[in-house]
């Protein structure tokens, strides 16, 4: 399978079948938006989560700041903080896979520069942390002027 990001053509690995039925639910269960940490974010920031339609579909944005925000789990976006090990069963596709996540973050940032917004990443181990100090972190960074 392939997929267009901008002028990049990625091909997709077909994903592994999961090895038992609690995998298989656990996998099923990780959700792309709506998660606790951007869930708990919008909570304390009076903020709804909905589709924007800018590049990497951000979080939470702040039109007249132009600042998207973009709340990335710890594992699925290689947080260098946390430093996730790849899984053990289908490495070669889970490398890939990060990779490719990783890549579409940073063109989405690269995106949303060239249309002249900032962006801004909240990773979840900040929101587990502390959420109120990751909220006050986003809404300081809102009240910046935009670059022009």
């Amino acid at each position: 399978m392939r997929y267009l990001i901008g002028a990049r053509d990625y091909s997709i690995m077909k994903p592994p079948k999961a090895t038992s039925e609690s995998v298989s639910r656990s996998m099923r269960s990780n959700r792309s938006s709506g998660t606790k940490p951007e869930l708990a974010l919008a909570k304390l920031l009076r903020k709804r989560l909905y589709r924007n339609g800018l590049p990497g579909n951000p979080d939470f944005i702040y039109p007249k700041k132009k600042l998207a925000v973009f709340v990335h789990g710890c594992f699925w976006h290689r947080c260098p903080r946390c430093k996730f090990p790849v899984p053990k069963s289908n490495t070669e596709y889970w490398r890939d896979k990060f990779s490719r996540n990783v890549k579409r973050d940073a063109l989405a940032v690269k995106s949303l520069r060239k249309m002249g917004w900032r962006s801004m990443v909240v990773w979840e181990h900040d929101v587990k942390k502390d959420p109120r100090k990751a909220a006050k972190k986003i809404r300081s960074t809102g009240s910046e002027p935009p670059i022009a």
